[in-house]
């Protein structure tokens, strides 16, 4: 964690470096010169290596965290081992320790970076509404990952600990909440109905645009883009997304090419997150592995399933297994352990939405997406009345809809709902 004293001292001794290095220009591209010899000759001597003998990369099983909210520094077991089997969990994969959450009573240091999240939290919010939040940020500081068994929370509860895959992980953790891997009443919540009911256009709309691969990477931004960062194995190569929304952001460029999915997405009011395409390979597999956020639930809107119906393409959440239905909306818990296998000959392609957990109050979700927030936007916490200003406008207009339409749903602007009153206002003196 650098302070703002770390900052200035780092900045004194740059400038220090500086002025030696007009000083001595000339030892220094000597002493370069020597450095990149030295280098050519130690990468030539390694490519003659057995990678064999000697693998390129050490097969181990701590790997970074996808970054996901606030976890930059989170870390998640995986195997890296071959490919999943395709009918079941590789459970040797799983890690099935457990943790208890230290004690979280003491306030951030303010001369931090966490510090300051904290006291704008603070400043926005009354303590007691978000005493949830402010413990997962503290827990967050203290490099803390929740590791929980929790089958005794399923329907019927599973009490098997030592042959179970309901683990969850979550170095990002909000406590409180329930873990549920299926969350089977999916169908009462009036999102998920509205988003059912417009399946059939949004799989219309994404084939449409699928149809001209080229025109699609011309125009789009960051189209199926691979995992975050390398060490994210558990995922492999055959997994690719197209984001709309991200930490409640749209993405303006890539909603405008798909201007019937983002609006059913806003108009069904949907507590979202993230929301994006997701594709996946023929003959591969997605090994068990967290999300590491327990405070956001997953939902999939399956658009094109090969074989759909015939258990070629599944899903594995804890103990439980079931198949993608074109259609069907499903709702799990990514912090939960979860696999995928695609043992089509197609691709396979859903669309991927990140909610926000029910449990959460409305206070909890402004605090959380706070925190989204000052991670994008850092002077959200300046000293300057007048910065701060700007950066909330910045903000606001980050997660606006971008998109003309009537309706509510996640980022709209009361602007628009207004312009779609008197249209239709107009239209019923016209006798449409």
């Amino acid at each position: 964690q650098i302070s703002i004293t770390d900052i200035e001292h780092r900045s004194i001794r740059y400038r220090n470096r500086t002025t030696c290095c007009k000083t001595h220009s000339t030892m220094l591209n000597a002493t370069r010169t020597l450095l990149l010899l030295c280098l050519a000759y130690i990468c030539d001597a390694y490519s003659s290596w057995n990678p064999f003998q000697r693998p390129l990369r050490q097969s181990n099983n701590h790997k970074d965290a996808i970054p996901s909210h606030h976890a930059s520094r989170a870390h998640h077991r995986s195997s890296t081992g071959a490919n999943l089997p395709l009918h079941m969990s590789n459970t040797a994969s799983i890690d099935r320790t457990t943790t208890t959450p230290p004690s979280t009573t003491t306030p951030l240091s303010p001369m931090t970076f966490a510090g300051q999240v904290e006291q704008a939290l603070l400043s926005k919010f009354q303590e007691s509404k978000i005493e949830r939040v402010l413990q997962s940020w503290r827990l967050l500081e203290l490099d803390y990952e929740h590791r929980e068994f929790v089958g005794n929370q399923q329907s019927p509860p599973i009490t098997d600990a030592d042959t179970s895959s309901c683990y969850q992980l979550a170095p990002s953790y909000v406590p409180g909440l329930k873990a549920v891997a299926w969350w089977d009443d999916v169908d009462q919540l009036s999102w998920a109905n509205s988003l059912s009911k417009s399946y059939p256009a949004i799989r219309d709309e994404f084939m449409s645009v699928m149809s001209n691969p080229d025109k699609l990477q011309s125009d789009g931004n960051n189209i199926w883009a691979g995992a975050l960062t390398t060490d994210a194995e558990s995922y492999g190569d055959g997994w690719k997304t197209l984001v709309l929304l991200n930490r409640g952001q749209w993405d303006d460029t890539n909603a405008k090419l798909f201007p019937i999915t983002s609006k059913a997405i806003h108009k069904s009011g949907v507590p979202v997150a993230e929301a994006f395409f997701a594709s996946m390979k023929p003959q591969t597999s997605i090994k068990p592995h967290s999300d590491f956020t327990n405070f956001v639930l997953t939902s999939h809107i399956p658009l094109v399933i090969p074989e759909n119906g015939n258990n070629k393409c599944r899903l594995s959440v804890g103990d439980e297994t079931r198949q993608w239905l074109e259609g069907k909306v499903i709702l799990f818990d990514t912090s939960i352990y979860h696999d995928a296998v695609n043992e089509s000959e197609e691709m396979r392609y859903i669309l991927m939405l990140r909610v926000w957990h029910p449990d959460l109050t409305k206070e909890e979700r402004g605090a959380l997406q706070l925190i989204y927030d000052c991670l994008e936007i850092p002077e959200l916490l300046s000293t300057d009345p007048g910065m701060v200003v700007m950066a909330e406008q910045r903000a606001n207009m980050m997660r606006e809809f971008p998109l003309k339409d009537e309706g509510g749903g996640f980022g709209g602007s009361r602007l628009g709902g207004n312009k779609g009153k008197k249209g239709k206002g107009k239209n019923k003196k016209k006798g449409r």
